[in-house]
């Protein structure tokens, strides 16, 4: 596998000229001197061929997940669910208002993952590009096999597409390779661009295989994200077929019996089971219907693995937790005689959940297995294990953590990075690399069926069904063992509640509360908060701010870190900025800037129809 990663990333940096950041060159430059084994006449021109250039749209969909401030904390940080929880230095995205601009660095570690959207979508797209550009060029044995390798190229596509049409609103559409340097790209309507996803889509399910090895595309894949597709706009019947076409396929079901590794050990349940990395791609596993392979000794493995307990665990070593006596009362050295850093990893606190995630959507229901002991962590569920205290024989030694002191002072000095519970079931991926585990190699769920249901329950949503929507919701809950919701209790804030708890650090939280802010806003349907939006206000007055000013206590309560930064959003940052980058490179077209940042005030009518093909 590593071998053809490395063939396939060199043979598409020549087959696609990269987008966006071409400013000048040489013609003689651009003419590709390569050995005629690899150049991509002579590779592109069968199945296998063809395929080995969607394995790089696979890798690239990887990257989503894993490493240090991977882009999925980007995406949960600008949501209700979480913000960014760095509190010693100034630079991360926390003053939205200050720090997210069309100039600033968007691609950093230290910072935020805008940028990486951008740019990296646009190498999907390009990808797939090469595949769709070429498909007649290549000899398959059958019409089918032709088919299923243009559908899959068009599921990649589409899988970029959708998402960034929800983080960016309208960008170019670009359907071809491009093989020489282009700098005139117009913005696309959004609505434009998505009726193409969704035409490429159904052509797609239909011939992409059902069965396939475990981390390529498969239909339940495809109908998937036609779901979400048909749901960006807002054709809801068509968002219900194309769920039913999973969830009543007969390929797939939710698991809800115990299995695989773990599964003769009886302190775990079934929700454990589901996200043990060596259960996401078991055959058994029929919830999966889109995965990204991550293994240790796997070639072309991802260096430094998913590392989702350094991001998404809080920051209770390193001194900063101290015992009720003000001694430091946890150590996270791995030899440690109770070596608490092997069962929870060492974590930095980065992507910092809110009370509306840890505790409020909780309330009232002590039976769901995703929040019980076990699944769920709370640090008094960590013990003070610092070994200078059992040598000094200190009573505190061994025991449970407590937040206050006797006088009512907090035993920690920054609650943000240092103090918060988090779904350990999710987050824990045992890192046997690292001296200090962070998370190590696992498979990842992209897409499972539990969304699927949550999607059709949405669907049904707005159309007023809320028996169905209810039905559809308590399958997965009932798989949870928690209480049944009521059909006349259902809003969105009802599935956005059960997305919460359901798909935290899987599902791209912001992308789905934008495509929800824009069905209000299209369709003038009325918000649990009274509220009606439209689409000419849409980066002044939309859902998606009012849904996290109203669940997210760090920007609705102008809380501060201890290094002095505030938490800020506005109601633009319903769409991320276009990178300056893109748009200056862009010297001969024109990219709209999303309403809200700077150069908005040179905006001109995005495209309405495709020119593209």
């Amino acid at each position: 596998m590593k071998i053809l990663y490395k063939k396939t990333i060199y043979l598409l940096a020549l087959a696609g000229i990269s987008t966006f950041g071409v400013i000048g060159c040489k013609e003689d430059f651009l003419k590709p001197k390569v050995l005629s084994f690899y150049a991509p006449e002579n590779t592109f021109n069968d199945a296998n061929g063809m395929r080995s250039a969607l394995v790089a749209g696979l890798r690239n969909m990887r990257y989503e997940w894993y490493g240090d401030n991977p882009p999925i904390v980007t995406e949960h940080i600008f949501s209700e669910l979480a913000v960014e929880g760095t509190t010693d230095k100034s630079g991360p995205a926390q003053d939205m208002n200050l720090m997210i601009t069309p100039d600033a660095n968007l691609n950093h570690t230290d910072r935020n993952k805008i940028g990486w959207y951008w740019y990296e979508g646009f190498k999907g797209i390009k990808y797939a590009n090469v595949v769709i550009s070429r498909i007649d060029e290549a000899v398959f044995k059958d019409e089918a096999e032709r088919n299923a390798v243009l559908g899959t190229a068009y599921f990649h596509r589409a899988f970029r597409y959708y998402r960034l049409t929800q983080q960016f609103g309208d960008v170019p559409l670009i359907l071809k390779e491009i093989q020489t340097p282009k700098m005139d790209f117009y913005s696309t309507k959004r609505e434009v661009i998505l009726q193409k996803m969704k035409e490429d889509l159904e052509f797609a399910e239909k011939w992409v295989p059902v069965t396939i090895d475990k981390g390529e595309v498969t239909r339940g894949a495809v109908s998937h994200l036609l779901t979400k597709v048909n749901l960006a706009l807002g054709e809801f019947d068509a968002a219900i077929k194309s769920a039913s076409n999973v969830i009543d396929g007969g390929n797939h079901a939710l698991m809800t019996t115990r299995f695989g590794v773990d599964k003769a050990n009886a302190t775990k349940n079934v929700i454990w089971d589901l996200h043990r990395p060596e259960n996401k791609a078991l055959a058994e596993n029929k919830e999966a219907l889109l995965l990204v392979i991550d293994r240790l000794a796997l070639d072309g493995n991802l260096e430094g693995g998913i590392q989702s307990m350094r991001n998404g665990v809080p920051l209770w070593g390193n001194n900063r937790v101290l015992t009720p006596g003000g001694l430091k009362g946890t150590s996270d050295a791995v030899n440690a005689e109770i070596p608490q850093v092997l069962m929870t990893g060492r974590g930095i606190g980065r992507l910092r959940p809110t009370w509306y995630y840890t505790e409020t959507i909780w309330k009232g229901d002590n039976k769901d297995l995703r929040h019980s002991p076990g699944n769920w962590m709370n640090m008094e569920d960590l013990v003070y294990n610092d070994p200078a205290l059992k040598k000094a024989n200190n009573p505190w030694y061994g025991k449970n953590l407590v937040k206050y002191n006797t006088n009512g002072t907090r035993t920690t000095s920054d609650t943000i990075r240092n103090w918060f519970s988090w779904p350990h079931y999710k987050l824990f991926v045992p890192d046997p690399e690292r001296v200090q585990p962070s998370g190590g190699h696992t498979d990842w769920y992209v897409f499972r069926l539990a969304e699927t249901y949550l999607l059709r329950a949405e669907a049904y949503y707005w159309k007023d069904n809320l028996a169905l929507a209810a039905a559809d919701i308590n399958k997965v809950r009932a798989r949870a063992q928690a209480a049944p919701v009521a059909a006349g209790n259902i809003t969105i804030g009802t599935i956005l509640d059960e997305r919460a708890r359901e798909l935290y650090y899987e599902e791209p939280r912001k992308t789905e509360l934008t495509r929800i802010a824009y069905l209000f806003a299209k369709t003038g349907k009325p918000a649990y908060n009274g509220k009606t939006y439209n689409l000419a206000d849409f980066s002044k007055d939309n859902f998606f701010y009012d849904r996290v000013m109203e669940k997210n206590e760090f920007y609705n309560k102008n809380v501060q870190t201890i290094h002095g930064d505030k938490y800020t959003m506005s109601p633009y940052h319903v769409l991320w900025p276009i990178p300056i980058n893109a748009i200056v490179s862009n010297s001969k077209g024109h990219l709209n800037q999303n309403i809200g940042y700077a150069g908005a005030e040179t905006n001109i009518p995005a495209l309405t129809e495709i020119i593209d093909e």
